[in-house]
């Protein structure tokens, strides 16, 4: 108490600022919730304490001797009792809790738009099925930072390199999976705690009602790096949101133009080299060490020193170009092919081919990734 106020944590006593009407019916419950148990538990002290006061043995209180059946004032003590919490229960906190679930799970009627999302370990990746918009959305804090090499950011594990953006009054559709394990999709100002489950298609919905920046994170223990995998939704009014949506559709149709690009080695392993640090390097680390044997070293690797595609051109079973976008059943290693532009598939086989002390001197062109899919 007696640090100065700059040396002290933020903190709150309350949940942060509601911005959707799941997380204002949620606060709302808590609150009225918070009002009757408290009221319980002083009154039933109270009763308690003046029991306890006032028939102790010091005053010469003598307990009472009873045998036989219940009399009517026995039972008047235990159904009142049950009545009254009966009626706290079902009524004072019944109802509004179920009409808070019935809300939370109403996410088709009135719906505006879809968000697709889909955890991977460790990020996520979020699809726009109405506009055919995909993107993979990764931490974005330096490892600098993560390492304690540099001062800590204002936003330090809750920043991302793409951010979700929705426009403001529109009910969104929210459907989560996941490829390899649980994660949860979180967004506390949101009111929104949903498991993406591998092998399921679980919903919920929001309805932001201000613009502003909105962060979150996953809340299941999913690995290694499951502190690293934040949420960050941009709200926007619904004509900024238009215009984002153009430019996202431009960004990839130049990212699907490149497929068709010849690049030369240095490009692919400049692009490569990012591509790594952005997908990989959380796993197989930023020098291709691994953390064998769960993630093994890429540096002097089998897989990536052997061949990259068969005398046709054809993929190879279990190759490197095959692992990389295919994935392997049973480990770590999740498929990219889905996730990951042609460009940046060529340009980090490229990379692993002639990096960390490998040195292969072949690469792939974003055009045969295009023709292997």
């Amino acid at each position: 108490m007696l640090a100065a106020g700059s040396a002290l944590a933020d903190y709150t006593w309350n949940f942060p600022k509601p911005v959707t009407p799941i997380a204002r019916d949620t606060l709302n419950i808590h609150n009225e919730f918070m009002v009757i148990i408290t009221a319980l538990f002083v009154v039933v002290f109270a009763i308690m304490l003046y029991s306890m006061a006032k028939h102790r043995k010091s005053t010469g209180a003598e307990p009472a001797r009873f045998s036989g059946p219940a009399g009517a004032l026995q039972w008047f003590w235990v159904l009142v009792p049950f009545g009254i919490l009966l009626f706290i229960d079902f009524v004072l906190m019944g109802i509004p809790a179920f009409h808070a679930v019935i809300e939370m799970e109403d996410t088709r009627t009135k719906a505006d738009m879809v968000l697709k999302v889909t955890g991977l370990q460790w990020k996520w990746k979020y699809e726009y099925p109405d506009s055919g918009i995909q993107f993979i959305s990764t931490l974005s804090t330096p490892r600098e930072q993560i390492e304690g090499k540099e001062a800590k950011g204002e936003h330090y594990l809750l920043e991302v390199d793409n951010e979700v953006v929705l426009p403001v009054g529109k009910k969104v559709r929210i459907l989560l999976t996941s490829t390899d394990v649980i994660h949860t999709w979180w967004v506390p100002q949101f009111g929104v705690k949903r498991d993406a489950i591998p092998g399921f298609l679980r919903e919920t919905w929001v309805r932001i009602e201000e613009p502003g920046v909105y962060r979150g994170q996953c809340a299941e223990l999913c690995g290694k790096d499951h502190g690293f995998m934040p949420v960050v939704v941009r709200a926007v009014p619904e004509a900024e949101y238009a215009e984002w949506v153009d430019k996202k559709k431009a960004e990839m149709a130049t990212a699907a133009a490149g497929s068709d690009k010849t690049w030369t080695k240095d490009e692919l392993m400049a692009a490569g080299k990012a591509a790594y640090e952005k997908n990989c390097a959380a796993c197989h680390q930023p020098e291709g060490q691994g953390l064998p044997p769960a993630f093994p070293a890429l540096a002097g690797s089998k897989i990536v020193n052997g061949p990259l595609l068969s005398p046709e051109g054809k993929l190879i079973p279990d190759s490197h170009v095959d692992r990389v976008l295919n994935g392997k059943t049973g480990t770590a290693m999740q498929a990219f092919k889905a996730t990951l532009s042609d460009a940046d598939l060529a340009a980090i086989i490229t990379y692993e081919r002639n990096a960390f002390g490998n040195t292969r001197g072949d690469m792939i062109q974003p055009a045969q990734i295009k023709a292997l899919r």
